[in-house]
Protein backbone atom coordinates (compact mmCIF):
# COMPACT_ATOMS: atom_id res chain seq x y z
CA UNK A 1 0.00 0.00 0.00
CA UNK A 2 1.53 3.29 -0.80
CA UNK A 3 2.94 5.69 2.11
CA UNK A 4 1.13 9.27 2.28
CA UNK A 5 2.64 11.88 4.02
CA UNK A 6 1.48 15.34 5.60
CA UNK A 7 3.36 18.52 6.13
CA UNK A 8 1.64 21.01 8.75
CA UNK A 9 2.40 24.30 10.06
CA UNK A 10 0.65 25.55 13.80
CA UNK A 11 -1.19 29.06 13.13
CA UNK A 12 1.24 31.60 14.68
CA UNK A 13 0.80 31.70 18.37
CA UNK A 14 -0.80 28.21 18.42
CA UNK A 15 1.11 26.23 21.53
CA UNK A 16 -1.40 26.39 23.86
CA UNK A 17 -4.46 25.33 21.53
CA UNK A 18 -2.43 22.37 19.98
CA UNK A 19 -1.29 21.33 23.89
CA UNK A 20 -4.90 21.34 24.56
CA UNK A 21 -5.92 19.71 21.50
CA UNK A 22 -2.84 16.95 21.39
CA UNK A 23 -4.83 14.00 23.67
CA UNK A 24 -7.35 13.54 21.28
CA UNK A 25 -4.68 13.97 18.45
CA UNK A 26 -3.21 11.24 19.80
CA UNK A 27 -6.02 9.19 20.13
CA UNK A 28 -6.67 9.67 16.35
CA UNK A 29 -3.37 8.25 15.55
CA UNK A 30 -3.33 5.11 17.82
CA UNK A 31 -6.69 4.47 15.99
CA UNK A 32 -4.68 4.45 12.77
CA UNK A 33 -3.23 1.36 14.11
CA UNK A 34 -0.80 -0.40 11.47
CA UNK A 35 -1.27 1.99 9.19
CA UNK A 36 0.34 4.73 11.14
CA UNK A 37 4.23 4.66 9.29
CA UNK A 38 5.62 7.23 11.78
CA UNK A 39 4.61 10.92 12.81
CA UNK A 40 6.16 13.52 15.21
CA UNK A 41 6.15 17.29 15.41
CA UNK A 42 8.49 20.36 13.68
CA UNK A 43 10.54 22.22 16.57
CA UNK A 44 11.81 25.67 17.37
CA UNK A 45 15.27 25.34 18.07
CA UNK A 46 13.64 25.30 22.40
CA UNK A 47 12.30 22.46 21.15
CA UNK A 48 8.69 23.46 21.45
CA UNK A 49 6.36 22.25 18.55
CA UNK A 50 5.61 24.23 15.47
CA UNK A 51 3.49 21.92 13.07
CA UNK A 52 3.12 17.69 12.40
CA UNK A 53 4.87 15.29 10.26
CA UNK A 54 2.74 12.15 10.07
CA UNK A 55 3.40 9.33 7.39
CA UNK A 56 0.66 6.73 6.70
CA UNK A 57 -0.53 3.85 4.25
CA UNK A 58 -3.54 4.45 2.14
CA UNK A 59 -5.32 3.30 -0.50
CA UNK A 60 -5.20 5.99 -3.01
CA UNK A 61 -4.81 10.06 -2.03
CA UNK A 62 -8.68 10.53 -1.76
CA UNK A 63 -8.36 7.97 1.66
CA UNK A 64 -5.20 9.41 3.02
CA UNK A 65 -7.11 12.63 2.81
CA UNK A 66 -9.71 11.27 4.55
CA UNK A 67 -8.11 9.49 7.14
CA UNK A 68 -5.69 13.19 7.91
CA UNK A 69 -8.88 15.68 7.41
CA UNK A 70 -10.70 13.57 10.73
CA UNK A 71 -7.12 14.41 12.72
CA UNK A 72 -8.40 16.57 15.76
CA UNK A 73 -5.25 19.15 14.62
CA UNK A 74 -7.23 19.89 11.22
CA UNK A 75 -10.75 19.59 12.62
CA UNK A 76 -10.07 22.05 15.33
CA UNK A 77 -8.19 24.63 13.53
CA UNK A 78 -4.35 23.98 14.92
CA UNK A 79 -2.44 24.27 11.38
CA UNK A 80 -2.64 27.24 9.64
CA UNK A 81 -1.61 25.28 6.19
CA UNK A 82 -1.09 21.52 5.72
CA UNK A 83 -0.31 19.67 2.54
CA UNK A 84 -0.51 15.84 1.83
CA UNK A 85 1.76 14.31 -0.90
CA UNK A 86 2.50 10.80 -1.75
CA UNK A 87 5.48 9.75 -0.15
CA UNK A 88 8.55 7.17 -0.64
CA UNK A 89 10.99 6.10 2.25
CA UNK A 90 13.48 4.91 0.29
CA UNK A 91 16.49 5.90 2.99
CA UNK A 92 15.59 5.06 6.67
CA UNK A 93 19.06 4.98 8.48
CA UNK A 94 17.11 4.57 11.91
CA UNK A 95 16.26 1.06 11.69
CA UNK A 96 18.20 -0.69 14.73
CA UNK A 97 18.31 1.97 17.20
Amino acid sequence: MPLYAIAAKDKPNGFEHRQAVRPEHLKHLDGLGEKLVFAGPFQDEAGKATGSFVVIEAADLADATRQFENDPFIIEGVFASWEISRFALTINKSQGR
